[in-house]
């Protein structure tokens, strides 16, 4: 008796079915594209709306200051009905610091206190400072007089506009006024900018500046490691892996020499270069947690993604709903098309998916949940083809998630799916990637079609990768596949297609391709009683 594994599958091995070349796709007049996504569009997380700024104010040995700091900083001008919040952390100051901020801080409610029993540095302060704070934007302050808290409202222009995610305030750019300083200081700080430029691509003037602006979603996902002024360097190294928009803007400096109490010195700019580097090639950009680094690591195997287009890429028509887009890799694939609708409910992946998209009129970005009913109402019908691709093994209700799928599709639209395949394949890979099942063949058929669906194609894909998926996690239970394999697979990825179809075991997914039928009499099927196969 063969394992559902082993399954027959709908087209022989190595055939790759494309619709009949009699078939046509369906005809009816293409409405608007603002008509088609209005529903996503409407959405109350397609807007961005920021109430509350926090102000992080690490601080070491600044009893001199610190007041005439944090005052500056309650009463810098802000946009009308924005709040803001004040979270210090004293990095172990050994002068007066302390009591004076706990005498500030009793007068001001909006002011937090955090200290630390040993200094560990201003990134250290930064980390714990993000922690505990609760606003939508993040401005860091430092706790002395070089920057102005009155350009507040400068910075947090192009966030307001919907333009920028991160705002850099730069020295170098032209500015009111700048103390005159150090050459060598401001030498060295071009010298890094322009080292970081080359490894991130991009062409910022001022990468050391302390004056950082950020949306709370993105600060708040990006692990900090450095403990010390290596923070400069890294936030910009994963602000760029990230696919943030950066924008500067110009800001006046007043310097302090190292009489009135600064603390960077030229070993700091040293370590700033194997921070660069090291960040470059780390690419640490995600927590840990839930699997990240798998995420992001598959997020590069760009080949595979192509792969994948071109297989389903037949049966794409022009108004498509991906759900699941992750960070858009197969989107970038499939682009152009005259409407797209890119769905993803991690707030991780719809922040880098709004960011790629805002310009493209023709995208939509929305957070929908597909195995959420409600989420589809005022969709019924507004889509040709429906992606759903290596999500629905993660939906607790795979049923009522096809359903979903049936309802938002046109008479004659199709569905594409790809899961994972074999049952007897299920262990710590995919229990640590959230997978709740993997699928056989005639299980996912029978749930398409008691969905409603007519199934035009299935076949496996990935044969290549089963024995070392099976070895990883079945045999070893690894919880991971390190990025230097996926690398080398991607990299290999144009001899790995043409073995893959002569391979006699079946792939690691299924593609499954389900058509709404055109007739109005169709419905779906009602589902079967007792236990269904998976």
């Amino acid at each position: 008796m063969k394992s559902e594994g082993y399954s027959e599958p709908v087209l022989g091995r190595g055939e790759e079915q494309r619709p009949s070349s009699g078939e046509s796709r369906p005809t009816q007049t293409a409405p608007p594209v603002a008509e088609l996504v209005s529903p996503l569009a409407r959405s109350p997380v397609q807007e961005a709306r920021f109430r509350k700024l926090s102000i992080l104010v690490p601080v070491y040995n600044e009893e001199h200051y610190i007041e005439q700091v944090l005052e500056a900083v309650l009463g810098a001008p802000l946009p009308e009905g924005m709040d803001r919040e004040v979270i210090v952390v004293d990095d172990a100051s050994t002068d007066r610091t302390c009591q004076r901020l706990r005498r500030f801080a009793a007068g001001h409610p909006q002011v937090r206190l955090f200290f630390h029993s040993a200094n560990q540095g201003k990134g250290a302060a930064i980390r714990k400072a993000v922690k505990q704070s609760s606003g939508d934007v993040i401005v860091i302050q430092d706790a002395d007089l070089e920057y102005d808290p009155n350009e507040y409202g400068r910075l947090l222009e192009p966030i307001l506009a919907g333009h920028a995610d991160v705002v850099y305030g730069s020295r170098f750019l032209a500015s009111p006024y700048r103390r005159v300083l150090y050459y060598w200081h401001s030498l060295g700080n071009r010298f890094l900018t322009a080292f970081s430029n080359c490894f991130t691509d991009l062409n910022l003037s001022d990468m050391e500046t302390c004056f950082k602006m950020v949306r709370a979603s993105i600060l708040k996902t990006i692990p900090i490691r450095s403990n010390r002024f290596g923070i400069e360097p890294e936030l910009t190294a994963k602000f760029a892996g990230r696919g943030c928009r950066i924008y500067e803007v110009p800001i006046s400096y007043r310097g302090r020499t190292y009489n009135e109490g600064k603390k960077i010195t030229w070993w700091d700019g040293l370590k700033a270069i194997f921070t660069i580097v090291y960040f470059r090639l780390a690419e640490d950009l995600y927590p840990e947690k839930y699997g990240r680094e798998i995420f992001y690591s598959l997020s590069n195997t760009h080949r595979i993604h192509q792969w994948v287009a071109g297989l389903i890429g037949p049966w794409v028509g022009q108004r498509v709903l991906e759900l699941g887009a992750g960070l858009g890799n197969l989107t970038r694939c499939l682009m152009p098309r005259d409407a797209y609708a890119v769905a993803e409910v991690d707030p991780l992946c719809f922040d880098f998916l709004r960011n790629l998209y805002s310009y493209d009129r023709r995208v939509t970005v929305s957070q929908l949940d597909v195995g959420s009913p409600e989420a589809f109402e005022g969709l019924e019908g507004k889509f040709d083809t429906v992606l759903c691709l290596n999500m629905l093994q993660s939906v607790e209700d795979d049923r009522l998630a096809l359903r979903n799928l049936f309802r938002v599709l046109q008479p004659g639209g199709r569905a594409c799916l790809l899961v994972p395949q074999g049952r007897w394949l299920y262990g710590s890979l995919d229990r640590h990637q959230g997978y709740l099942r993997r699928y056989s063949r005639a299980g996912l058929k029978s749930k398409l079609e008691e969905a409603g669906f007519q199934v035009e194609a299935q076949f496996s894909f990935n044969r290549v990768c089963m024995p070392a998926w099976a070895l990883h996690s079945r045999f070893f239970r690894s919880r991971r596949l390190h990025r230097i394999q996926l690398k080398l697979f991607d990299s290999t990825i144009w001899i790995w297609r043409r073995l893959d179809r002569a391979l006699p075991w079946p792939g690691l997914s299924c593609v499954a391709v389900g058509k709404k039928p055109v007739s109005p009499g169709s419905v779906p099927r009602k589902p079967r009683s007792g236990r269904g196969e998976t």
